[in-house]
């Protein structure tokens, strides 16, 4: 199987080396598009080994990066205890009814990590709505509309029995606050796929004639460490809680040097993607090996062609 990405030339495009301030790594970057440019919104790792985000301007989304001088979110854990322990791995989505940008990320809090939700009308200045569920609970974002005149989220807890896997579940709310209806839609595979372990959310759900298309990753253990690759799903336009389609291989993974060699190897772990309307093409952004940031392309109907004859 051919990989369905391909990897810019110029990988990796950030490192810590980059940075105008002291970093450890910078990986796991949320993205967006804003005013005009493309917006990547980057966990920041510090000497202390805590969490901070930082955003990066680019006007073709490739090369050009422009890094704010000092960090753009960072933790504010007098206020927010929820951050005690740092702020990770933003989703960044714009809610057209709200006219803002909405951002879900990992808050670190001292009882594991949980999903907080921050707005933004221009990533300068942020309203924090705190906590939106309990730890331990990871890698979820919102869809940018209501569904039936609620919001709709995919997040992915840690279940505690002896034996479970992580599963993507999908929620729903009336106020952005208050979450219930919750539902597993998409599974870890047992036995050896390459998904096997877990799954959680890679960039946030994608809108197109044919559903959402939601990119993930899938982990499998093994006796020298997991491994994270990428796959893909579709789900219902209308009724998010059903897959349409879920491919059976994984689509991309660690292969080049920046991905298998860093301080978590055999890492390729996409937090944002945007589409390039001119050409149709799908630009990922990803986590290597927890270390630095790099790009993956893809043309969106390439992409839409191959589910089309995955497994229902």
């Amino acid at each position: 199987m051919a990989e369905r990405f391909r990897r810019y030339a110029g990988n990796p495009i950030l490192t810590a080396a980059d940075w105008p301030y002291p970093a450890n790594a910078v990986f796991n970057p949320g993205a967006t598009r804003y005013n005009g440019e493309v917006l990547l919104l980057v966990r920041v790792e510090d000497f202390q080994g805590i969490s901070h985000l930082t955003a990066a301007r680019s006007p073709d989304g490739r090369s050009g990066w422009r890094v704010d001088p000092e960090p753009t979110l960072l933790p504010d854990p007098l206020r927010h205890p929820e951050e005690f322990w740092g702020i990770e791995d933003p989703r960044i989505v714009f809610l057209e009814e709200e006219g803002l940008y909405a951002v879900t990320y990992v808050a670190y809090s001292r009882g594991g990590p949980l999903v907080a939700l921050a707005t933004t009308p221009d990533f300068r200045t942020f309203h924090r709505l705190g906590p939106i569920l309990p730890p331990e609970d990871k890698d979820a974002s919102l869809f940018p509309r209501r569904f039936r005149g609620r919001w709709a989220m995919i997040h992915r807890p840690m279940p505690t029995a002896p034996g479970a896997r992580p599963n993507i579940w999908l929620s729903f709310s009336p106020d952005l606050r208050h979450w219930g209806d919750h539902t597993v839609i998409i599974e870890a595979r047992p036995g050896g796929w390459w998904d096997s372990d877990r799954v959680g959310l890679g960039p946030p759900p994608i809108e197109t004639p044919e559903g959402w298309l939601i990119i993930y990753h899938g982990v499998r253990q093994t006796a020298s460490g997991r491994i994270y690759r990428v796959g893909l799903a579709l789900l219902d336009l209308e009724d998010p809680r059903k897959v349409i389609r879920r491919s059976a291989e994984w689509v991309f993974g660690p292969s080049a040097p920046y991905e298998r060699v860093g301080d978590v190897p055999n890492v390729t772990f996409p937090c944002g993607a945007v589409l390039d309307p001119a050409s149709g093409e799908l630009l990922m952004y990803y986590g290597a090996a927890d270390t630095c940031v790099a790009l993956a392309t893809a043309p969106l109907q390439d992409l839409l062609d191959y589910l089309r004859h995955c497994p229902t």
